[in-house]
């Protein structure tokens, strides 16, 4: 083990306490600690939103422990990081110099991030809308530092999620935030044994309905492109459990898939897979 590795795993394993609860928190944690590893469908997916990795010029907005931005700065983009978090930048330098790298890091919030206009290609926002103080401006602010035509993809919890994405709990989002809370409480899913302080509980998170996500996105100057649903136009969105396949195979041959999509999208999943295209 090198000794970049073991750095990086002491600078880690603070920011997983809270989640010892998992079944499968071993190869959880060894995800976490090899990030960079996994990023193979996230990168694909750059690549069909927003054209070849190779130079092109990345913000990763929000990059949490750097495990997406060393893998694409590995791919040869361009890559610079803006964090919030401040022992996260730590991490992602550690993680970069475990492969030789030097990745630009800002410590800095997306609603004012320290860079020139129009010098970015792309820029990914992953598991950061939900977090941030003003969404509002932070489309703001990546519409500022992307070129026009510049692509951005983030992710955005749905409101109406059935398994809440950061608890995992079953119907939180049916009910009145207090009473969820009382019960992120009563099953020990609350945060309280990690070192995070802000904007984590689940009143504080913003979460949205599609069409009201798409609309403030419009409103900012951004084309908004759902990445699953041109999957499914594209019939290469896929599922690992044989029962979702044959079920969207029989909503398929009756002319069905795409209204039960929209349903699904409506009333079920967890987050949405958007592409923001900034407008001329």
């Amino acid at each position: 083990m090198t000794t970049e590795t073991t750095e990086l795993e002491q600078a880690i394993d603070p920011w997983l306490q809270h989640m010892t609860w998992r079944r499968d928190y071993p190869s959880w944690r060894e995800r976490r600690i090899n990030q960079e590893l996994y990023q193979a469908e996230r990168l694909a997916q750059l690549e069909r939103a927003a054209g070849p990795l190779d130079r092109m010029w990345l913000l990763d907005l929000g990059a949490g422990m750097g495990g997406f931005a060393v893998a694409a700065a590995q791919g040869g983009a361009r890559v610079t990081v803006c964090e919030y978090n401040r022992a996260y930048c730590t991490i992602i330098r550690l993680r970069a110099a475990r492969h030789g790298l030097r990745v630009p890091v800002a410590n800095a919030a997306g609603e004012a991030l320290p860079l020139p206009s129009s010098s970015f290609d792309a820029a990914v926002c992953w598991d950061v809308i939900e977090h941030v103080r003003d969404p509002r401006l932070v489309l703001a602010e990546l519409g500022r530092v992307l070129r026009p035509g510049g692509t951005a993809l983030l992710t955005v919890i749905n409101r109406r999620a059935w398994v809440d994405p950061h608890y995992h709990l079953r119907g939180l989002n049916y009910i009145p935030r207090p009473l969820a809370e009382v019960i992120i409480r009563l099953r020990g899913r609350t945060k309280h044994g990690g070192a995070f302080r802000d904007m984590q509980r689940l009143s504080e998170m913003h979460y949205y309905h599609y069409h009201e996500f798409a609309a403030l996105a419009r409103k900012t100057g951004f084309g908004v492109r759902d990445l699953r649903e041109e999957q499914l136009h594209a019939g290469s969105l896929s599922s690992p459990r044989l029962s979702r396949r044959l079920i969207r195979t029989a909503l398929r041959g009756a002319g069905l898939e795409h209204a039960a999509y929209r349903a699904e999208r409506r009333w079920l999943v967890g987050m949405f897979e958007l592409a923001l295209t900034k407008q001329s």
